[in-house]
């Protein structure tokens, strides 16, 4: 790490680069402002205020982009900046007009969208007629490389702020799922372009992720209480409840909020990889922030064996020299690259493209670190003190003639039965919260495991004796089988604390109906509730349910509201920019 050319001896650069190699990535950014501190200033001097106006720019899907952002405001405040953090659904473009340096942190959601609080300010500042000839910017895009478009919104924010006249400072950062380290190295390098002469001091510290004790660099391992299947025998879905011990923690949560899970790999697809890579599971590698381990126990613990992608598959070109799989990766061939990653996983990839296998290190080399998972909570504190609640579908099918699995939906309802430990931290979700006032209504649209906020919802609402109307649609397969909590709704419903339960099985009759049939059924009411003010809520899947109830309503506005279809989509996006419409969707 250290070149011949550093002023220390033979032995002493040996041993500062066997300390060093040990140390992450915040101890080293730790370890470099305290003794740059030393050199320039005394123990406790303060930064300089004359490094100017910086605003943090964020759009968030699930509060990542935020609590970067949040980071970064405090990084820069210490390096001498008036440092302010905006989120995307509370500006518009045209206020960036006023802006000196601008840092931009936005995630990007699925294969290319905006995340859904910055939907509106995307679609108009994509198009907007912006001169930003006196703004200094710098993009971190988080994404995930599984997907085609990865960081597509970083990458668009990016080259519109250049066209506006904006002048870059730092090149754009592209964050995958694990997008610590690169973060860090986007951030310090922006401010120090921006503010090259700040003095920093060593109780910056260097960007700590949180106060808390557990989190992502440190997730707790809370036991498992209960582990429990939902579904009825005969129902073709397998949902769990899983409930999780939070004692000890001290890790606290609102409803809305996420839980984030550190999942292992089946070991049964650790076996399959190893044998398509002809290797025995006994060599040893260095894992990243680990020291070395059995390449068996770094596949199931630290790598994604399973997610296929045009990245792996670019790594694993190089490291194989297929000429078939280099045919695949060429420009023109992007359709069959797309047909080919459709359904397949990296072991498909490493049978057709590794015949001859791979050493441990070139097999390694093609993956990335193995990502946590979120699982919207489906509990409420107050009801479940220590506890945490999730509702989990086990994800099973099979494509290419191969059996697969969801890694972690998998590992939750196979792996986690009561007693084990998981390995967990809490992700807040600030754009799906209650109303604050217990008294507004609230109307909850949640089929299949899009149910589990509104169980924490309800529940909450019960504990607080609020006295707010609560409206919930749920929908699923079938009645008998795929009533998710059938008998904590009825006795909500027996107790007042839910006001209404519109119910939709979509296999109990010829013609399937969904929950936004049920919407539009009871539209009159549901209008009725909006127009008093009820805040409105929708979970679970976004390919279609989401993009269907959101049509449903603006058709019920429309109807119900006597408006035209342009005056109910406004309607529907006013209900958005003033929080009462919120989305937790994927």
């Amino acid at each position: 790490m250290l070149p011949e050319s550093s002023p220390f001896s033979p032995d002493q650069r040996k041993a500062l680069d066997s300390l060093l190699a040990g140390f992450d990535v915040l101890q080293r950014g730790w370890l470099s402002g305290f003794l740059a501190a030393g050199a320039a200033a005394p123990v406790g001097a303060t930064a300089p205020v004359s490094a100017g106006k910086l605003t943090v720019l964020y759009g968030t899907e699930s509060g990542n982009t935020e609590a970067l952002a949040d980071r970064a405001v405090k990084d820069a405040k210490k390096r001498g900046f008036k440092a302010v953090m905006k989120n995307m659904a509370d500006i518009s473009p045209a206020d960036l007009a006023k802006e000196e340096n601008l840092l931009v942190i936005v995630s990007t959601w699925g294969d290319g969208e905006a995340p859904e609080t910055a939907v509106g300010f995307h679609k108009e500042f994509m198009t907007a007629d912006l001169k930003l000839d006196g703004l200094r910017f710098a993009v971190c895009g988080l994404g995930d490389t599984s997907y085609e478009k990865f960081c597509e919104i970083g990458k668009q924010f990016d080259a519109r702020l250049e066209q506006m006249g904006g002048k870059r400072v730092a090149p754009r950062a592209d964050c995958d799922v694990d997008y610590e380290d690169t973060y860090s190295t986007w951030v310090a390098s922006a401010m120090t372009a921006l503010a090259p002469t700040a003095t920093v001091v060593a109780a910056q510290v260097a960007a700590v992720a949180g106060s808390e004790e557990f989190g992502k660099k440190n997730p707790f391992p809370s036991e498992v209480n209960e582990n429990i299947l939902l579904n009825g025998e005969g129902s073709a879905k397998e949902t769990v409840h899983v409930e999780l011990s939070l004692e000890g923690s001290g890790m606290v949560y609102e409803p809305g909020d996420a839980l984030a899970v550190q999942p292992t790999n089946c070991p049964q697809m650790v076996k399959d990889v190893l044998n398509a890579a002809k290797l025995n599971g006994t060599e040893e590698i260095e894992v990243k922030g680990a020291g070395k381990k059995l390449l068996a126990d770094a596949l199931r613990e630290d790598f994604d064996i399973t997610a296929l992608s045009k990245v792996v598959l670019k790594k694993l070109a190089e490291a194989t020299g297929s000429a078939m799989l280099g045919e695949l990766l060429a420009e023109d061939a992007n359709d069959k690259l797309r047909a080919y990653i459709e359904g397949r996983e990296i072991i498909d990839a490493l049978i057709d493209f590794a015949p001859n296998g791979l050493s441990a290190e070139a097999l390694t080399g093609i993956f990335r670190k193995l990502p946590i998972r979120l699982y919207s909570i489906a509990s409420s504190l107050l009801a479940h003190p220590e506890e945490v609640h999730l509702t989990v579908a086990a994800v099973r099918y099979e494509t290419h003639g191969r059996s697969r699995k969801g890694v972690c939906s998998t590992y939750l309802s196979d792996v986690a039965k009561s007693g084990t430990n998981v390995a967990v931290f809490v992700q807040p979700n600030k754009n799906f919260r209650l109303p604050a006032d217990g008294g507004t209504p609230i109307i909850m649209v949640g089929p299949g495991t899009g149910v589990a906020p509104f169980r924490a919802f309800v529940e909450h609402r019960a504990a607080l004796g609020s006295t707010g109307k609560n409206w919930l649609f749920f929908g699923d397969q079938r009645y008998t089988y795929d009533f998710l909590y059938q008998l904590e709704w009825q006795d909500f419903l027996k107790n007042g604390q839910l006001t209404k339960l519109d119910l939709a099985f979509s296999r109990d009759q010829p013609e399937k109906v969904y929950v936004q049939d049920k919407m539009v059924e009871k539209g009159a009411e549901l209008y009725a509730w909006l127009e008093e003010g009820a805040h409105f809520y929708v979970c679970g899947d976004a390919n279609r349910m989401a993009a269907d109830v959101h049509e449903a309503l603006i058709s019920i506005v429309e109807n119900f509201g006597s408006k035209s279809r342009e005056e109910a989509e406004a309607y529907v996006e006013n209900l958005k920019k003033s929080k009462r419409y919120q989305r937790d969707v994927y």
